[in-house]
């Protein structure tokens, strides 16, 4: 059963930062691409950050330069580091995996709060 767990979000002031972690089982994720997708309260849910399975990265001009995506494949774990956090980075934050037939699996997402 392929499965995706985030953990790591919580409460942080503007310009803090937070590491994201997203666990993977039931597969391998050396062959597999990753997302982080966040959703804020009232907007639909936006790709922000994506490894590809040949390592290359996109980014959201939202975080260039401000997140970073990372894989462990030994500890089968991608990492989201989010530096410079503003309020508008508040979101739930979710990994995301889509085989090669197009089924796409999520985890539970991960509250992330930017607050003074």
């Amino acid at each position: 059963q392929l499965q995706l767990v985030e953990s790591g979000g919580g409460l942080v002031q503007p310009g803090g930062s937070l590491r994201l972690s997203c666990a993977a089982s039931g597969f391998t994720l050396d062959n597999y691409p990753i997302g982080w997708f966040r959703q804020a309260p009232g907007k639909e849910r936006e790709v922000i950050a994506c490894s590809s399975s040949a390592r290359d990265t996109y980014y959201a001009d939202s975080v260039k330069g401000r997140f970073s995506i990372s894989r462990d494949n030994a500890k089968s774990v991608v990492y989201l580091q989010m530096n410079s956090l503003k309020p508008e980075d508040t979101a739930i934050y979710y990994c995301n995996t889509r085989t090669a037939w197009g089924q796409d699996f999520w985890g539970q997402g991960t509250q992330v709060t930017v607050s003074s």
